[in-house]
């Protein structure tokens, strides 16, 4: 089943973000090479795609785990959470309407 991931960032984020960065994109990475990935990304601060020294006010991914639990398991154990960069993680069952989910 797929499931939302919804993670607010604490203020100033930014540069704990960077330093956790490439073990939070290899966990992502992972979803995706066992097609379980349907999206991620961040919430840029301000209405810019490059936000810049404003940073960024949370994150979105919505994956495939085999329950609930999974998944908690897996966003509770993000580098991002590790580092700080997160103050609040929201889990939900997520049911994909548009587009279609791809059937495996």
């Amino acid at each position: 089943m797929l499931y939302s991931i919804f993670a607010y960032d604490n203020e100033n984020s930014l540069p704990l973000r960077a330093k956790a960065r490439p073990e939070h994109i290899a966990r992502l990475k992972a979803l995706h090479e066992n097609n379980r990935l349907v999206l991620a990304g961040p919430n840029p601060a301000i209405d810019s795609i490059e936000p810049g020294e404003a940073g960024f006010s949370g994150s979105l991914i919505v994956a495939e785990f085999p329950s609930l639990d999974a998944a908690k398991e897996w966003a509770n154990s993000d580098p991002y959470v590790a580092a700080g960069v997160y103050k609040k993680v929201e889990i939900k069952p997520f049911k994909q309407v548009l587009p279609p989910p791809i059937e495996n």
